[in-house]
């Protein structure tokens, strides 16, 4: 592979054959993901937790890059499997985080303080309600409505990234958004 193909123009399952010998190709994975997992983590756990699970993600994916499917285009939904994986790890966390928010009516800060102060305006007390909402759900439909909303993954990537069926995943979405609506309605 020459180094025109590592440095952008190779696939992801071809920077993961190539790190077999050569293990810093895989800083062009982290450059082409990295900023959208760190965006969906810090909607998670917040921007200190994110920061320290992308880290881990990526020694976890450089550790077991030899389980990357060949025919795999994209290592998007397997990175975001390994991301699924350590909030499983951080869920106590993640279920205090959402209580807090709920109570003191705060989003995690992913936007200029500009950007923010604008959302809370908009959002309000809206927010309170999503986040005591979200911590009611089951990890296994928070994850799935969370990997297709703040992630933006499909249904067959959220599949792919959590290894269960696709009827699953479309069950639980369903579930999940349904709990959602009657939680925030109740709250109306």
């Amino acid at each position: 592979m020459t180094h025109l193909e590592v440095t952008g123009l190779a696939s992801d399952a071809e920077l993961f054959a190539a790190s077999v010998r050569r293990p810093e190709v895989l800083a062009e994975i982290f450059d082409r993901h990295a900023p959208e997992l760190l965006r969906y983590l810090t909607r998670r756990v917040g921007p200190h937790d994110a920061e320290d699970l992308l880290g881990d993600l990526f020694v976890v994916a450089l550790e077991r890059r030899s389980s990357f499917a060949a025919d795999a285009g994209s290592a998007r939904p397997w990175l975001y499997g390994i991301a699924s994986n350590l909030l499983h790890r951080h869920r106590r966390d993640e279920v205090r985080f959402l209580r807090a928010l709920a109570r003191i009516g705060d989003e995690p800060p992913t936007a200029s303080f500009d950007e923010c102060v604008e959302a809370r305006v908009d959002s309000g007390a809206q927010s309170w309600g999503l986040a005591a909402a979200l911590a009611a759900l089951s990890s296994g439909d928070r994850d799935v409505l969370l990997l297709v909303a703040w992630g933006e993954l499909a249904q067959a990537e959220v599949a792919a990234a959590l290894g269960i069926p696709p009827g699953t995943v479309k069950s639980r979405l369903h579930r999940a958004r349904r709990q959602l609506r009657t939680h925030l309605d109740a709250k109306d």
